[in-house]
């Protein structure tokens, strides 16, 4: 009985650390690689998106693009990690309502957020293709068909104003 209670032990506590390693692999400062200055590549200049790195459980990010010289979209957005392990990725567009989306997967490259019940988009998507490049998308269901959209975005400096 004392074997069978010590194998009982042995199994809560490898299970109890598979359950704090899959925590810690969606743990929010695994995304710091997104944390930066990024201009679309194909926009126009000062089109793109900046995030702070991961602190107090939240990224804050925000974007903006630019089309004749003008702002005619942007958006406020952070990841949060609601609790240990669950992280959420909320949106809140230009004259627009905010939505959330859950973590669907996390990888070292890649993180995919997801919320089936929204309109459009289902999904938002980061990739890391090098330390200077990351595929940003959103996809999903609009009218009927599925749409994916891509914004290659690279890495620049991030612009300050200094004072005079």
């Amino acid at each position: 009985m004392h074997k069978c209670l010590s194998l009982l032990g042995l199994l809560a506590s490898a299970g109890a650390m598979h359950a704090a390693a899959a925590a810690d692999a969606a743990s929010l400062s695994s995304l710091n690689w997104l944390a930066g200055c990024w201009t679309q590549t194909d926009g126009e200049a000062g089109t793109g998106e900046q995030w702070m790195t991961a602190a107090g459980g939240v990224m804050l990010g925000t974007a903006r693009t630019v089309k004749n010289g003008r702002a005619v979209g942007w958006e406020f957005m952070r990841i949060e990690e609601t609790e240990p392990g669950q992280l959420v990725f909320t949106a809140k567009p230009r004259r627009e309502a905010e939505g959330s989306f859950a973590l669907l997967r996390l990888s070292e490259k890649e993180v995919v957020f997801e919320n089936i019940q929204h309109d459009f988009p289902q999904r938002i998507i980061y990739r890391r293709d090098s330390a200077q490049a990351v595929s940003a998308s959103i996809e999903g269901m609009l009218k009927g068909k599925l749409k994916k959209i891509d914004y290659p975005l690279k890495r620049v400096v991030c612009e300050i104003t200094k004072e005079t």
